[in-house]
């Protein structure tokens, strides 16, 4: 059986996933006051297609969760994984996209 792990390295600003103790790919972060910008994700192309990614979105954004920052994907897998995907307890702060209207409260 396969043993997948994800960490947090702060050293790195990223979260990495290891497959039998390789790395497998990461997601680089960004820590600010009261949040955490996901910045982009990348896996290696040897990989793909075993599902890693998605156990790596879901393990990184749980933990981010559980920290009580905010969560600001700016990394397009993220925010579309954020799109189909429940974080029990997160806080998402969605970027304002260019050339969009103000929101009026």
């Amino acid at each position: 059986m396969t043993d997948i792990t994800v960490t947090r390295n702060d050293d790195e600003s990223r979260y990495e996933i290891r497959t039998d103790g390789a790395l497998a790919g990461y997601a680089e972060f960004q820590l600010r006051p009261g949040a955490i910008r996901f910045i982009h994700t990348e896996l290696d192309p040897a990989f793909q297609g075993q599902g890693l990614a998605s156990i790596l979105a879901e393990r990184a954004l749980t933990d981010a969760a559980a920290s009580g920052d905010a969560i600001v994907p700016l990394c397009p897998y993220i925010a579309k994984y954020l799109t189909t995907h429940e974080i029990a307890g997160a806080e998402i702060r969605w970027p304002k996209r260019p050339g969009t209207a103000p929101t009026e409260a």
